[in-house]
């Protein structure tokens, strides 16, 4: 396919993406499923599972195989793009209040997920097709168990603005543990594609460059005061190219580094000064990633999920357990964390269900077992369905959880401790 057969295809695949997550979100807005929810189905509707099995040729005109970089790569910014503008509404302030019950819901959603799901894939060995050939058990049971202990972290974000909840001390400290429940989940991911390699370095250049990129924003929260001068002076036009020159290079050191783009693209944001001026800017760029860039990337994951495959009894019941360990330990781990911390029983149960939401984290982790020959594509297609059905299940839950107890968690917000001037920093 040639360069402008393949713009004028990738119009025509904007169109359909657009229209069709639309009708979902549409549709299932009466069952209380965000927009995010209704993009991830949507690919999953225009792939193999649902087009490509009803109209094959459709599929592959409409998504040629020359068509899913592109959808990635534009899809990608849109993602860096809002966590940026996540990074930037973000109270870090505030959650300095609940630093540690943030680290302990953070340490619980990681840990027993992680045991639940690595001793599920190890007991059933030898019954469920697990492993490729010359692959060791080891390194598959701990990839699953990884990956069964990732938090949808962008998608977490999304349905918290979405829903209003920034502001709730459950959206906070959710926020907060998922951040740091991914960064530490992408480590131990290196660390099993170091497994799966037989060398280090995976692991190593994820643990150091985490270690440098904490360094770099401490020094950018420090040189806020002369940063926001020198924001002052620029013309509205060099301001958004200075903002996204600094977001595309912080989101491609992480990513290099293994810990995927869109944490650096959340930290630069976190630590990035805040000005009326900035936050009019973001708002403007807001309507091009979230409705049109944002859902494309949401979109390309489905588009490379095959549910034809869930055709074996064996693997249906596999994946109806790991689903359970994976609530199991993240949603009941967390909520569990929590308590203990010294939150109340709403709050608490608020971060669980936000915590256990898989998403599109999950699928790229995932894909990235696939592409590095650590799962069978067996194994690729239940870790899919536990990631719909966790993400699925995240606002129905909170909807539930606000009948049961009246709406209970927005009567213990975060203390409205008024955020400190920049220049109190240095």
């Amino acid at each position: 396919m040639s360069n402008t057969a393949l713009g004028t295809a990738f119009l025509l695949a904007v169109v359909v993406i657009l229209l069709v997550c639309k009708a979902l979100t549409l549709l299932l807005r009466p069952l209380g499923q965000p927009p995010v929810v209704a993009e991830m189905i949507a690919g999953v509707v225009l792939g193999p599972s649902v087009l490509g099995a009803i109209a094959p040729g459709m599929e592959h005109h409409v998504f040629p195989d020359a068509m899913r970089p592109v959808l990635y790569v534009t899809g990608q910014l849109g993602l860096t793009l809002f966590m940026f503008r996540a990074g930037y509404e973000f109270p870090v302030e505030r959650i300095r209040l609940s630093a540690r019950s943030a680290a302990s819901v953070s340490a619980a959603g990681i840990a027993l997920p992680l045991l639940l799901g690595s001793g599920l894939t190890w007991a059933v060995h030898g019954s469920v097709d697990t492993s490729p050939p010359g692959v060791p058990l080891h390194v598959t049971v701990a990839f699953v168990g990884v990956t069964l202990a990732i938090t949808a972290f962008p998608m977490l974000a999304r349905i918290i603005t979405e829903r209003g909840l920034s502001e709730t001390r459950f959206g906070t400290l959710s926020l907060a543990s998922g951040a740091l429940d991914d960064v530490t989940a992408w480590i131990l991911l290196a660390a099993v594609v170091s497994m799966a390699r037989g060398s280090a370095g995976p692991v190593v250049l994820a643990a150091v460059g985490a270690l440098g990129l904490v360094v770099v924003l401490t020094v950018l929260v420090r040189l806020r005061p002369a940063l926001t001068r020198l924001m002052d002076r620029l013309s509205d036009e060099y301001l958004v190219l200075a903002v996204l020159l600094l977001l595309c290079l912080a989101s491609w050191y992480t990513d290099r580094i293994g810990l995927y783009a869109v944490f650096g693209a959340f930290s630069l944001g976190a630590a990035f000064p805040r000005t009326p001026r900035m936050a009019r800017t973001l708002a403007g760029l807001d309507p091009l990633s979230s409705t049109l860039l944002l859902p494309l990337f949401f979109t390309y994951s489905g588009l490379n999920t095959d549910t034809g495959l869930l055709g074996d009894p064996a693997l249906l019941l596999f994946a109806g357990g790991c689903t359970l360990a994976a609530v199991i330990g993240k949603l009941g781990g967390c909520w569990f964390a929590a308590r203990l911390s010294g939150q109340d029983q709403p709050t608490s149960l608020r971060i669980g269900t936000l915590m256990n939401a898989r998403g599109l984290m999950q699928l790229i982790a995932i894909n990235v077992g696939l592409a590095e020959g650590i799962v069978s594509r067996s194994m690729f297609t239940v870790l899919v369905v536990v990631a719909v059905v966790t993400t699925v299940m995240a606002t129905p839950l909170l909807s539930l959880w606000d009948r049961l107890d009246g709406g209970t968690s927005e009567v213990a917000p975060l203390p409205k401790t008024p955020l400190p001037d920049p220049a109190a920093l240095t």
